[in-house]
């Protein structure tokens, strides 16, 4: 199962920082994506285009994950030449992580 089919994304770009929400499409997978989309999974996935740990916010009333992640000034949205740099090429990077059907408890 990839997580793009148990749940859905928005991002923003503040400068320096990218903001992903990670939202279940019901509310009975929300206990896996707490489970599964940890905050060491999510920093290994981004390693290389951050310069600390994501941090994660979780908000259960909307089956939704918050992870704000810190890149270098020059990987800013604003400043970077990349054409992948805005926050919802790396939500969708984010929506294809593979997930592990297992009891979240």
């Amino acid at each position: 199962m990839i997580l793009r089919q148990i749940a859905h994304a928005r991002a923003g770009d503040k400068g320096r920082l990218v903001n992903i929400s990670v939202i279940a499409y019901l509310a009975q997978d929300y206990p896996l994506l707490v489970h599964q989309l940890t905050v060491e999974r999510v920093t290994a996935l981004f390693a290389a285009d951050l310069t600390q740990s994501v941090t994660r916010y979780c908000i259960p009333g909307l089956q939704a994950l918050n992870f704000v992640l810190h890149r270098r000034p020059e990987d800013s949205v604003t400043r970077s030449l990349r054409i992948d740099a805005h926050g919802k090429s790396l939500s969708f990077r984010l929506l294809s992580l593979p997930l592990h059907p297992a009891d979240p408890e």
